[in-house]
């Protein structure tokens, strides 16, 4: 991979530039659902973007063990390496970490409220979303196992979602 132009940005220049990428990866997936919804309907976008993140977020998770050379399997393992995914940067998820259990919740989701302020209504993300969980928990340990404690459309006011990990 050719860096051009990037190898000559100061530091300050780089963390603009990432999130400048950031801001467009999350773009770039919301303009495909909508698109796959507007084309097709809802439901098939929301199974899409299942199997989609189901695949991606496997690899997302090995890549990221593998640059930031995470060795720790378990609870501890899953979040540290939560902390290197695009999603949490672009999302801004809370991680609460304790001996037997990752929290992990979205105060505000950027996609689900773009929805609504576009005039449409949230999508039904909790498939989606486990599968994406479990692919990046499996990747650091396959006995994680994620439970969906809430997530859209069916949320309290002040939080979009909230899910739980436990090794078991």
């Amino acid at each position: 991979m050719d860096l051009g132009k990037l190898n000559d940005l100061d530091n300050e220049e780089l963390k603009s530039y990432l999130k400048f990428l950031l801001w467009h990866y999350r773009v770039v997936d919301g303009f495909w659902f909508l698109s796959v919804e507007k084309r097709y309907d809802r439901p098939s976008a929301e199974h899409l973007d299942e199997v989609v993140w189901a695949k991606i977020a496997g690899m997302s998770a090995q890549d990221i063990i593998h640059r930031f050379h995470i060795k720790e399997k378990g609870l501890r393992g899953f979040a540290e390496a939560m902390k290197y995914c695009p999603w949490t940067m672009i999302v801004g998820y809370h991680i609460e970490e304790s001996d037997d259990e990752v929290i992990l919740t979205a105060p505000k989701c950027v996609t689900q409220v773009a929805r609504v302020k576009h005039g449409l209504p949230e999508f039904y993300c909790r498939d989606m979303h486990l599968r994406e969980f479990e692919s990046f928990a499996h990747a650091i340990d396959p006995r994680i196992k994620v439970e969906c404690i809430f997530a859209p459309p069916d949320h309290p006011p002040d939080c979009f979602c909230k899910w739980r990990f436990k090794v078991q």
